[in-house]
C-alpha cells in the first residue's frame, strides 16, 4: 500500500484500543507508511468485518498488501519516548484499500466474497435486484472495485477525509499510468451497521434498509448509502462474539450487529466527497 503524502495528526487526545474500555490520553493519531509487516493487522481488522464468512482472509490480505501503489494505513503519528511497548511504533490502527474484484476474477477470496454477497442479496432483495447484482458483478468490461476502509471504534472520523481523498488520487494516477485496480466502474462496500435490538428490521421494497433504523460503525459511510444504487443489510449476530465485532448497547439500549452491502457507482465519488469534506473537514 502506499502512504499518504504527509501524516495528518488528530489530535484527540486518545489512543485507539481494540475494546471499548478507556482510552489512555496518550498519543495521537497520523496516517503512516506500510508494509509487508501489515499483514497480522490488517488481517485482523478484515476478520472483524467478514467474522465467520466462508473468505480466504490470509489471501485477501495479501492481495492488499501486494498493491503497493493503493492504499493507506493509520498509525499512531507520535510514540511516548518513555514507552516500553516496542508494538506501539508499528500498531496499525486502520487502513483503507480497493481491490478490483474483476481484474482478480479467479482468486478464491474473490469468488467468495462475490458469493457472499450474491448470496445475502437473494435472500433480502427482489429477485430483479439479486439478477442485476450478479449481473455487474460478472461483467467484464465494467469493473467493479472492493471498497474497504476499517478502522478501532474510537478512532475519529475526521481521519476519513485524508484517506478518501489519497485513496482516489492513487486510483487516478493508477488509470493514468495503466496499473491494476486504476478502473472501476462501480464500487462496492461492506460496513459494519447496527439496529436498535427489537425492531422491526425488514427492508424497503427495492431491498434498501430503512434509513431511520440504520447506524453506522464509520459514520461517514452513511454518505456512500445515499448514493448507493443496490444497499441491503443482513445480520450478523450469530457470528458475532466481541463488542469490536458488533455487540453494542448506548444508553442502556441494545443493539444488533448488521454488515450493510452497498453498490456505488464511480461517477457519485465526487458528490460523496464534497460531502466528507464539508461534514469531516478540520
Amino acid at each position: 500500500m502506499a502512504s499518504l503524502a504527509k501524516k495528518r495528526a488528530l489530535g484527540t487526545g486518545e489512543k485507539p484500543e481494540e475494546d471499548h474500555e478507556e482510552s489512555s490520553d496518550e498519543g495521537i493519531e497520523g496516517v503512516g507508511d506500510s508494509g509487508d509487516d501489515d499483514s497480522e493487522d490488517s488481517d485482523e481488522e478484515i476478520n472483524e468485518l467478514f467474522l465467520k464468512a466462508n473468505i480466504n482472509l490470509s489471501q485477501l490480505t495479501d492481495l492488499i498488501i501486494q498493491q503497493n501503489h493503493i492504499g493507506s494505513v493509520i498509525r499512531q503519528a507520535d510514540v511516548p519516548e518513555d514507552s516500553d511497548n516496542d508494538d506501539d511504533i508499528d500498531e496499525v490502527f486502520g487502513f483503507i484499500s480497493l481491490l478490483n474484484l474483476t481484474e482478480r476474477k479467479g482468486s478464491e477470496c474473490v469468488e467468495q466474497i462475490k458469493e457472499l454477497v450474491l448470496e445475502h442479496c437473494e435472500k433480502c432483495c427482489p429477485k430483479n435486484i439479486a439478477e442485476q447484482l450478479d449481473k455487474i458483478l460478472n461483467d467484464t468490461t465494467k469493473p467493479v472495485g472492493l471498497l474497504l476502509s476499517e478502522r478501532f471504534i474510537n478512532v475519529p472520523p475526521q481521519i476519513a477525509l485524508p484517506l478518501h481523498k489519497q485513496l482516489q488520487e492513487e486510483i487516478a494516477e493508477a488509470q493514468r499510468t495503466n496499473k491494476p485496480t486504476g478502473k472501476c466502474h462501480f464500487y462496492i462496500m461492506i460496513s459494519k451497521t447496527f439496529k436498535e435490538a427489537g425492531k422491526n428490521n425488514s427492508t424497503l421494497r427495492g431491498g434498501a434498509p430503512k434509513k431511520d433504523e440504520l447506524m453506522f460503525t464509520n459514520a461517514e459511510e452513511e454518505f456512500f448509502h445515499e448514493h448507493a444504487v443496490i444497499k441491503f443489510n443482513y445480520s450478523v449476530q450469530e457470528e458475532s462474539d466481541s463488542c469490536l465485532a458488533g455487540r453494542w448497547s448506548f444508553d442502556d439500549v441494545p443493539m444488533k450487529p448488521f454488515r450493510t452491502v452497498m453498490l456505488i457507482p464511480a461517477k457519485s465519488i465526487s458528490p460523496i466527497m464534497e460531502k466528507l469534506r464539508e461534514y469531516l473537514s478540520i
